[in-house]
């Protein structure tokens, strides 16, 4: 009589492991994705520079192009908040508001990294523009990728 007690108490945990398996799946996979591009591109300016804009805009394009833009606007509000104040926040703000919306109209993966990467060379120092991808200037940058 224990096995069958046993048995049951397994299958009532398997759903549920199963659920965190595959919740944790896709960040894993998100972030993944964007960090082997990041480390592919040969960018500079890990933190604060053009390496940090890639990486955020990237992270929101397969985000929206995968789930949905309001779940961008979501991570955004809860990562970097409104930016005020903070010119690297502002600046992630910026650039995953952009990523999202090149990820929301990408009509397939392959032209969603395409259309991010040429953001990306568009890009320039304090853009002021919402269209184009901004970074700090250079004496802010940081090597680091996180």
């Amino acid at each position: 009589m224990q096995q069958p007690a046993a048995s049951s108490r397994l299958q009532r945990w398997r759903l549920p492991v199963l659920g965190l398996l595959a919740i944790a799946a896709y960040p894993a996979f998100v972030l993944s994705t964007v960090y082997w591009h990041v480390f592919q591109s040969g960018l500079d300016g890990g933190r604060n520079g053009p390496a940090d804009a890639y990486r955020h805009s990237l992270a929101s394009a397969i985000v929206a192009h995968t789930l949905s833009p309001r779940c961008v606007d979501w991570v955004t509000a809860v990562m970097e908040g409104d930016g005020q104040g903070n010119a690297s926040r502002a600046m992630d703000a910026h650039n995953n508001r952009i990523g999202a919306r090149l990820g929301a109209a990408a009509p397939s993966w392959a032209a969603m990294l395409r259309d991010v990467r040429a953001a990306v060379e568009h890009g320039a120092v304090d853009a002021a523009s919402t269209e184009q991808i901004t970074w700090l200037a250079p004496a802010a940058w940081q090597d680091r990728l996180y």
